[in-house]
């Protein structure tokens, strides 16, 4: 009762990253708000998956292992979701913002008239006294998200329904083991007391997944590039630099939106979030839309033409310069200094 539940996602036969970013996550809140974390996995053959919840911080798993699971499908998922939830009643609920979590989720808050913040890019646990009512409510999940096409960060809280609900955008938290080896309980669910046989009306006959072949996410170096490159041919010269120095090739919305690149590249609110090691931002003027996709990264190198771009103010260093005069120049001393 009143504890912190995430909504497991799985990848090929493995918990997701997004979920094990939620689980890290989670441990935090659900210590800030002095309850236990649990964990909810729901598929096929999950033995062995409960220990890599522990070690991401979940004190119980709850197990719904059945053939009939093996893919995801909208009702069956919907219903284990709904009736655990009934049964436990959790203070809070996570999943990531992905297809799975944008599909489940809204219809299990819907289910449970909860309610849901849909992209968030942080949580914190904080109080909000309703003026009106004269009331305050303490220890309330506050979901942060951009809104208004990013233009401003809103904070919205749910006080009087639960579980707070919220989907949190893939890469925007860390993925972290527990520092020591953890154990938990284990609650397996009688899969046939949970669902109806309606839900199964739908039946998976052929999955097919088309693989990305790109990896931003696991990549240490990025090389971005946005409409200041100025064409898709000056685009090339990304290519080229960044598989010089090792590096994937982002771009920003501009860029995508202007058919520069390719969507999977984009980085930013509506693409990918990513933490490397090193940010090359090439064209880049810096919106709040794109910034909460990269701000994370370690270092930042910014080419621009224009000083006052406002990747400028979080670039660790900027040079100011055309994209196509800066670029051939980095190759040509990278190239003479790699020798």
């Amino acid at each position: 009762m009143d504890n912190l539940f995430v909504i497991c996602e799985l990848e090929n036969g493995k918990i997701a990253d997004i979920s094990l970013e939620l689980l890290t996550k989670g441990r935090k809140l659900a210590g800030q708000l002095g309850c236990k974390q649990e964990a909810l996995i729901i598929g096929y053959k999950l033995k062995g998956l409960e220990k890599e919840a522990f070690d991401y911080g979940a004190d119980v798993v709850w197990l719904a292992d059945d053939a009939r699971l093996e893919h995801y499908t909208t009702l069956p998922y919907t219903s284990i979701a709904v009736e655990l939830f009934r049964q436990e009643k959790p203070q809070v609920a996570l999943l990531g913002a992905t297809s799975y979590g944008r599909d489940l989720g809204p219809r299990v808050s819907s289910a449970l008239n909860s309610g849901l913040t849909a992209d968030c890019t942080a949580l914190e646990i904080g109080e909000h006294t309703d003026k009106r009512a004269g009331k305050t409510y303490k220890n309330l999940l506050l979901q942060i998200r951009p809104a208004f096409g990013g233009n401003i960060i809103a904070t919205i809280i749910n006080p009087e329904n639960k579980p707070q609900m919220a989907t949190v955008r893939e890469g925007v938290m860390k993925m972290e083991k527990c520092k020591e080896p953890r154990s938990g309980e284990v609650k397996k669910i009688d899969v046939d007391k949970f669902v109806k046989p309606e839900d199964f009306l739908v039946k998976v006959i052929e999955r097919r997944m088309e693989e990305s072949g790109v990896n931003l996410k696991g990549a240490p170096v990025i090389v971005a590039g946005g409409y200041g490159v100025g064409s898709k041919e000056n685009f090339e010269m990304l290519y080229r630099f960044a598989e010089l120095i090792g590096a994937e090739v982002g771009a920003s919305r501009a860029a995508v939106d202007a058919g520069f690149a390719e969507h999977d590249r984009q980085i930013g609110q509506t693409g990918v979030t990513v933490r490397p090691k090193l940010y090359i931002a090439c064209g880049i003027s810096g919106q709040v839309q794109h910034i909460a996709g990269m701000q994370e990264s370690a270092m930042v190198i910014s080419v621009n033409n224009d000083p006052e771009a406002p990747i400028n103010k979080i670039a660790d260093y900027a040079i100011v310069g055309n994209v196509e005069d800066v670029i051939p120049k980095m190759i040509k001393y990278y190239k003479e200094n790699s020798k």
